[in-house]
């Protein structure tokens, strides 16, 4: 008889297919560690079909949206911080191509993860564009304006290198940049292109203040990116502010 390690082995691998065959194969063994091995693979398989199925509507939602044409999502990140640039990504899909394993809202996905999923957006994607705006230009200019000039170009950029862009998906309210623009609320989970562009947006942004926190070690950008945390504001109220900051956003916590 084969030991339920062997058997617990092959019921890990099995596709869904494989496992109703290996359950009628080991009908006969009532040993527990038998019966909790296909419990597991079918909570497993049940799991990576509802993953499937959503990255699935992910890229559904793009080709409809687009009627089936090229389409450029887009999203930003960093807009409250209290030191740092503001980054907004864009991204060319192909949506007839197998989905991104775990694209989702960049907020949803772990740091490591991120890093990876990046790396397979930018090797999979037609065509990606990145664009930011430092502190000095959001005191100078105000937010709604360094929003409005960022999406902007990242448009310029991929209608200067020639992509057929017909739809533009963002993600929250609309700009009215363009004609081709479609606004969508809680666009980074319900779009494949807007997930995309807010990953390697997220990305690209928070390794440049792990860089930056080299330079400015007291303020710790390498923990919390520039964001608010009362790490953060303790080390303003102590050390006031470097040039990563965004003045405007400060002014309560500067004596």
């Amino acid at each position: 008889m084969e030991t339920i390690s062997d058997i617990q082995a092959r019921i890990a691998h099995a596709s869904q297919s494989e496992l109703e065959a290996l359950r009628i194969l080991y009908a006969s063994d009532s040993r527990k560690g038998v019966k909790h091995a296909f419990d597991v693979r079918k909570r497993q398989i049940l799991r990576e079909q509802e993953e499937q199925a959503r990255l699935r509507a992910l890229y559904d939602f793009d080709i409809r949206a687009g009627a089936h044409s090229c389409v450029l999502g887009m999203d930003e990140v960093g807009r409250g911080p209290l030191a740092g640039p503001m980054y907004v990504g864009g991204v060319v899909l192909n949506l007839n191509a197998p989905p991104i394993a775990e694209l989702n809202d960049s907020k949803q996905i772990a740091p490591d993860k991120r890093e990876r999923i990046a790396a397979c957006i930018q090797q999979q994607a037609l065509a990606f564009h990145i664009e930011s705006v430092d502190a000095h230009d959001i005191d100078t200019y105000g937010m709604a304006y360094c929003l409005r000039s960022a999406f902007s170009s990242v448009i310029a950029y991929f209608d200067a290198h020639h992509v057929p862009v017909e739809c533009i998906l963002l993600d929250g309210v609309p700009l009215h940049l363009d004609k081709r623009e479609r606004a969508v609320v809680k666009g980074d989970t319900k779009s494949a292109s807007i997930a995309a562009a807010s990953i390697i947006a997220k990305v690209a942004r928070d390794n440049y203040m792990v860089e930056q926190h080299k330079l400015y070690p007291v303020y710790g950008f390498d923990a919390h990116k520039g964001y608010g945390s009362q790490q953060h504001i303790n080390a303003i109220k102590t050390h006031g502010i470097c040039p990563l900051h965004r003045v405007s956003f400060c002014k309560n916590f500067l004596s």
